[in-house]
């Protein structure tokens, strides 16, 4: 009796499917390289440019955030911290939690939590108003007019 072993290839291709955790790998490593940058900047440009720590109020912020580049800035640290931080939280999951269906409540409360943090953050970064109406005006950015 013979026995022959096809070759490893003559098999139909199987469908070709994204390797989600190869790109989610490759997304922690880049973001979090990222994030080293971004939060030192920030961090640089809070605490050791002009005053530090003392000169952090409400104006400062105010005046930060009227910069078209700090909302970038503060925007990409605020999305990659955010999707890295559930990313690995969602590794976490996988490896510790065993009955799928706490895996799948967990990592859908991750996903809501982690997608509301954003909206609301994001919606802080572009709808802050540096110049209340009404404000105390020894408060506020020194650029901001009296109203």
């Amino acid at each position: 009796m013979t026995t022959t072993i096809e070759a490893p290839r003559t098999q139909p291709a199987a469908k070709k499917r994204t390797n989600w955790e190869k790109w989610g790998w490759i997304y922690m490593r880049a973001s979090g390289v990222l994030l080293v940058v971004l939060i030192f900047g920030h961090l640089f440009s809070n605490l050791m440019v002009g005053d530090g720590v003392h000169a952090i109020d409400f104006a400062f912020v105010g005046g930060k955030l009227s910069s078209p580049f700090w909302k970038v800035w503060d925007l990409l640290m605020l999305w990659l911290a955010l999707i890295h931080g559930a990313n690995g939280m969602r590794t976490i999951v996988n490896d510790y939690v065993s009955k799928p269906g706490v895996a799948k409540a967990l990592k859908v409360a991750l996903f809501l939590a982690a997608a509301l943090l954003i909206l609301l953050g994001t919606l802080v970064v572009f709808t802050f108003d540096p110049c209340p109406a009404g404000a105390d005006p020894s408060l506020v950015a020194s650029f901001c007019t009296a109203k």
